[in-house]
């Protein structure tokens, strides 16, 4: 009986310490920064030397580069929705709902760095769309349902449709002021106010 008990104790993951964890983070945003700015082939010293860290470190948490591509993507994903109940919590509905826009457009600039890797076809990547969908889509239906119920905007939006046609805004908009696609997902938000009261 002990022994089953300390088998099953000792195959639960140990928590990190909180230095690992100091360094993971860092590690993170260093990457985040670097793959936006020269893509996902950028050097991993790079990335280390921004994170200050040796590359050891980088190589101890992230074996393999899309060991570190997985964990900024969904590092990046967990940020963006786990903003959602904070604005609720702090804004009227319609504030809270573009002020979440505005972070999901930022979102998408990050992830334009990303873009090589996620549609590569690599089998380590492909249960990152579902992550995507599983995370944002509840997220912003949070929002949604907050803003129709104060009849901030219309009912009957698909929130997989906002998140989509924001996206391709800001694609479209890629390489102009970076404002233009923050100013576009504005435009996008006040359109569902049309006839919210009906």
């Amino acid at each position: 009986m002990k022994k089953q008990i300390i088998a099953a104790k000792d195959s639960q993951p140990r928590p990190k310490r909180a230095d690992a964890q100091r360094k993971v983070g860092s590690l993170l945003k260093a990457a985040t920064e670097v793959f936006a700015e020269s893509g996902v082939d950028a050097p991993v010293r790079e990335i280390a030397e921004r994170a200050g860290v040796g590359l050891g470190t980088v190589y101890r948490h992230f074996p393999q580069r899309s060991d570190l591509i997985v964990a900024v993507f969904q590092s990046n994903v967990d940020a963006c929705a786990d903003t959602a109940p904070v604005l609720a919590d702090k804004h009227p509905p319609l504030k809270a709902l573009s002020l979440w826009m505005e972070r999901y457009v930022d979102f998408i600039a990050t992830k334009r760095g990303l873009c090589k890797a996620l549609y590569s076809g690599d089998a380590a990547y492909k249960a990152l769309p579902e992550y995507f969908n599983s995370r944002l889509r509840p997220a912003l239906m949070s929002l949604l349902d907050g803003a129709v119920e104060a009849k901030a905007v219309r009912p009957g939006t698909d929130p997989n449709d906002l998140l989509v046609a924001v996206a391709n805004l800001c694609n479209a908009g890629y390489g102009r002021d970076p404002q233009h696609a923050r100013r576009m997902a504005k435009l996008l938000v006040d359109g569902l106010r049309y006839r919210a009261e009906d």
